[in-house]
């Protein structure tokens, strides 16, 4: 019997996302998996483990550190020297003669780094001298995050600027797009909650200030590429990374008004904490937040199958993304559409290594 469009659920039907044909609505979100090699260059392994989940309607990289400045983990990889550009194609590559497409996400870590991780021991960059209350891997396990400087407002325009350049390597690179990281509480989101923020200055105070430096970098961004070539991903439930705010739903209207005022294809929503739960505390109304945004809305967050496919249906979302299940599997958008058994996810081998927990998860029988 013939299968046609009609008798596959939308989830698993082609999808177009700016210029491009994606094979289906899931997403692969972006995973960090510190396996860098020297120069924080992307390891030869990584275009295998792109090309091996490249049925992926799009893959969104792992965070890519826009500068020297915005790493935060041990062996992230960047995008913004030569070597790290040439490191990148072999990935974009591989996935493409897979049949899939790829956008980078883009990664300024601010405060969340360690001195040992960044130029002359320095200080990590935040919007404020504020220490957050949280670790970051520096291969032995975690560690306490170092106290932060603020930076000084004429350093600012050098952040967007970085941002920019990387979109342009990351296109160099052969990424089909990029994605800026606004979210989990890195430096774009810092600037935008008030716990981590305490400017007084043109980027802190009220929400259009603390939401300036978010439409700085995604109007240079979008400016730099193409709007169609750009994604934002936003966390407004928090406190990821320590970072949170008093009163999350008027700040990210606001962000997400002007997001769509300067219109990247797609916003990448966290709908609750990031891997634990899609409940929020204090309350975040996501069906207001997705109504205000006229491109495509990205869900993400402790969805299933059940729950991915019921965002479809109600139009709650246009694409959906899996995390850790793509981890553990590579064939995941096959296993969901044959109601298949998932691999486990083995913990230990998350972080640093080899191809122990990378590359060596099982697909299904052909």
């Amino acid at each position: 019997m013939r299968v046609t469009n009609a008798d596959i659920h939308p989830l698993f039907q082609p999808f177009r996302l700016g210029g491009l044909e994606l094979s289906n609505r899931l997403v692969m979100a972006p995973l960090t998996r510190n396996r860098a090699g020297a120069g924080n260059v992307a390891a030869p392994m990584t275009a295998e483990y792109y090309a091996q989940r490249a049925s992926a309607g799009l893959i969104v990289s792992e965070g890519s550190q826009v500068s020297p400045m915005g790493q935060g983990y041990l062996a992230t990889p960047g995008i913004h020297s030569a070597e790290q550009v040439e490191g990148w194609k072999p990935v974009t590559a591989a996935v493409h003669a897979a049949g899939g497409r790829i956008f980078m996400q883009l990664w300024h870590v601010g405060r969340i780094s360690h001195v040992s991780l960044l130029p002359g021991q320095a200080a990590p960059l935040a919007p404020s001298a504020i220490t957050a209350e949280t670790k970051t891997y520096l291969g032995q396990g975690f560690e306490a995050v170092s106290a932060p400087r603020a930076l000084e407002v004429s350093e600012i325009a050098g952040i967007v600027d970085d941002f920019r350049r990387a979109a342009a390597n990351a296109r160099a690179a052969g990424f089909d797009g990029v994605e800026i990281h606004g979210a989990n509480g890195y430096l774009i989101d810092q600037f935008m909650k008030d716990g981590a923020n305490k400017r007084d200055d043109a980027y802190g105070g009220s929400i259009d200030n603390r939401t300036r430096l978010l439409a700085e970098v995604t109007q240079a961004v979008c400016d730099q590429i193409g709007r169609d070539r750009v994604g934002v991903r936003l966390s407004p439930a928090g406190p990821i990374n320590d970072c949170a705010d008093s009163n999350p739903q008027p700040l990210f209207e606001m962000a997400v008004d002007k997001l769509n005022a300067i219109g990247p294809v797609y916003i990448h929503m966290i709908e609750g904490l990031t891997g634990q739960t899609r409940d929020t505390n204090p309350a975040v109304d996501f069906a207001a937040l997705r109504r205000r945004f006229s491109g495509v809305y990205m869900a993400n967050n402790c969805l299933n199958v059940d729950s991915a496919k019921a965002a479809i249906d109600s139009h709650a979302a246009d694409l959906v993304s899996f995390g850790r299940d793509f981890i553990a599997n590579p064939d995941l958008v096959r296993r969901l559409r044959q109601g298949a058994d998932l691999n486990s996810l083995d913990r230990a081998t998350l972080y640093g290594g080899g191809r122990e927990g990378y590359v060596d998860y099982p697909s299904l029988p052909a």
